[in-house]
C-alpha cells in the first residue's frame, strides 16, 4: 500500500496540507447531521435537501481558500507532479 499512502507527492506542494486531512469535510457534515438530527420527522424529503444545500452553503462561507489554487487546472488536465514540483520535459542533450 505504499503508493497510496504516499499518493499526495504526486500533487503540487502546495495542496498538500489539504490532502492530508479531511477535517474540512467532516466539519460540513457533522453540521448538517446535527441539525437534520434535531429536526428529524419534521421534513419531506424536498425540504431536508434544500435544508442540506443551506447548510453548506452557510458553511462554505468560513472554508479557507486552497492554496495553490492556480495549480488546479494543470492537476485537472494531468500534468505530471513528482515529490511537489511540475515534471518538465528537458531535451535531451548528449554529447557527441
Amino acid at each position: 500500500d505504499r503508493e497510496a499512502l504516499l499518493a499526495f507527492y504526486d500533487f503540487p506542494a502546495e495542496h498538500w496540507d489539504h490532502l492530508r486531512s479531511s477535517n474540512p469535510i467532516e466539519s460540513v457534515f457533522a453540521t448538517v447531521r446535527h441539525r437534520t438530527v434535531r429536526t428529524k420527522g419534521a421534513l419531506s424529503a424536498t425540504t431536508a435537501k434544500l435544508m442540506v444545500f443551506k447548510l453548506v452553503i452557510a458553511a462554505s462561507k468560513t472554508w479557507r481558500r486552497l492554496k495553490g489554487e492556480n495549480q488546479l487546472p494543470k492537476v485537472v488536465a494531468g500534468v505530471i507532479f513528482r515529490d511537489g514540483t511540475e515534471v518538465t520535459a528537458s531535451p535531451d542533450h548528449r554529447a557527441a
